[in-house]
């Protein structure tokens, strides 16, 4: 795993959004795999900016995200399709029919078990995602795939962690339902994509980030899996590094990425 370690929250927005602008410019009909959550928006609102100063542009690319609530409609204010409505679909030129959210709100599990079957038949259809944007929970769960669940898992129904639920309650109102189920991209689904990208900031998230990045590969911590991929970049802030036992390592290792990308070598994975 590539680990780059930054001063704070906005320069990993900053990073990952050089990384977004590079792929877009590689290939501009990219398929990018999205996720919600707190960390995101940095990133998002980074690619909005960037959009409106006419530097990138979305008009070729096809997007799926990571999961949806089971239990809620896509118009409801706490839907991750309302949610990336309002912090990026909205802001730029993607073709909203081009843009994918697993569709969750249907009334009987046969219904949840065909549109999961129909995401996993979509993406591949799509050619396979070539980046995947990923978030980690603080149970160290990687889109809806929480503690527990197969690494080689594909889209599915997934039931909440109480901790993930807890950690959710802040967006749902006292007297409101709160969805404890999600459609989910499954590990295995996500491990398909060509390069992920994860993003942690904070010191909530330091405890996860060690585990993924130094435990030991384990369906306890989802985001372990990441140490199966062969081009998994890891971009942190100095507070969610902050109990890496091997920090100073990571950081002389970007060092020397840095200086081969000089000489035409910095591409290769390490």
């Amino acid at each position: 795993m590539r680990i780059v370690i930054l001063p704070s929250a906005s320069d990993v927005a900053q990073f990952a959004a050089d990384i977004v602008a590079n792929q877009l410019e590689i290939k501009a009909d990219s398929v990018l795999g999205l996720a919600t959550g707190s960390t995101p928006v940095a990133l998002y609102d980074e690619l909005i900016t960037r959009y409106q100063a006419e530097q990138l542009s979305f008009k070729e690319v096809v997007s799926f995200n990571l999961d949806e609530y089971i239990g809620i409609s896509v118009t409801h204010n706490q839907s991750y399709r309302t949610f990336m409505n309002q912090h990026l679909f909205e802001f730029i030129n993607i073709d909203i029919q081009n843009t994918h959210v697993p569709e969750a709100n249907l009334p009987t599990k046969q219904a949840l078990l065909n549109s999961a079957v129909r995401y996993e038949k979509s993406i591949a259809e799509a050619g396979g995602i070539d980046l995947q944007i990923l978030g980690i929970g603080i149970n160290g769960h990687i889109g809806f795939n929480e503690p527990s669940s197969s690494l080689a898992s594909r889209t599915r129904v997934k039931t909440l962690s109480q901790s993930t639920i807890e950690a959710n309650k802040r967006f749902f109102n006292e007297d409101e339902f709160q969805p404890y189920l999600a459609l989910t991209m499954g590990i295995g689904t996500i491990l398909d994509s060509r390069h992920l990208l994860l993003l942690a900031t904070g010191e909530n998230k330091a405890s996860a980030v060690r585990a993924m990045i130094e435990g030991p590969l384990s369906a306890m911590v989802p985001a372990s899996a990441l140490q199966q991929h062969v081009n998994a970049s890891i971009i942190i802030d100095q507070a969610a590094a902050a109990q890496l036992s091997l920090k100073k390592y990571y950081q002389w290792s970007e060092r020397q990425r840095s200086m081969l990308a000089q000489t035409g070598l910095g591409s290769t994975n390490e």
